[in-house]
C-alpha cells in the first residue's frame, strides 16, 4: 500500500481513505467493475463512499496510468490493476477476466502489424482480449 501512496502523490493525487479502500479491493479481485468495488468496500464497512466517488476514483487511477481499463463483451467498464502488456481471457458467462502471459503471441501480433499502415491512424498499442466460456474441466 506505501508504492501506490507514492504512485499517487507522483500524480498529484492524496493518499486518500477512500483511494486506498477501492486499491485494497483491486489488489484483491485484479479486475473488477466499479460496481464489484463498491460492494466490497460496503461489505467491509471501512469508508464510506458511493458509486460514483468510485467511478470517478478507478477513472482518474486509470487515466494516469495506474490502472487500465478493459471493456466487457456487454460493454460494462472493468479496470486492470496489471498494466503490463498481456493478454486477457474474458470469460463470457461469468463475465470475468483472467491474465494469461503470452508473450509470443503478442510479438507476432505486433511483428505481423510493424509494416501495416492504417491510412489516417497510427497505432498507440496491441490489446487482446479473447472471449470464452468455461468448460467441464477448466484449464488455463
Amino acid at each position: 500500500m506505501d508504492s501506490f501512496a507514492r504512485q499517487l502523490q507522483s500524480h498529484g493525487m492524496k493518499a486518500t481513505a477512500q483511494r486506498m479502500a477501492v486499491h485494497r479491493v483491486m489488489m484483491e479481485r485484479i479486475h473488477a467493475s466499479a460496481d464489484t468495488v463498491y460492494e466490497s468496500i460496503r461489505g467491509a464497512g471501512e469508508v464510506k463512499i458511493s458509486k460514483t466517488s468510485i467511478y470517478n476514483i478507478l477513472n482518474d487511477l486509470a487515466d494516469k496510468g495506474i490502472y487500465r481499463r478493459r471493456l466487457s463483451s456487454g460493454s460494462k467498464m472493468f479496470f486492470d490493476i496489471n498494466t503490463h502488456r498481456h493478454v486477457h481471457l474474458y470469460d463470457t458467462r461469468n463475465h470475468e477476466f483472467l491474465d494469461v502471459e503470452a508473450d509470443a503471441v503478442l510479438k507476432a501480433v505486433e511483428s505481423g502489424l510493424r509494416r501495416r499502415r492504417f491510412r489516417g491512424y497510427s497505432m498507440d498499442d496491441i490489446d487482446i482480449q479473447i472471449l470464452c466460456h468455461p468448460t467441464r474441466r477448466k484449464k488455463i
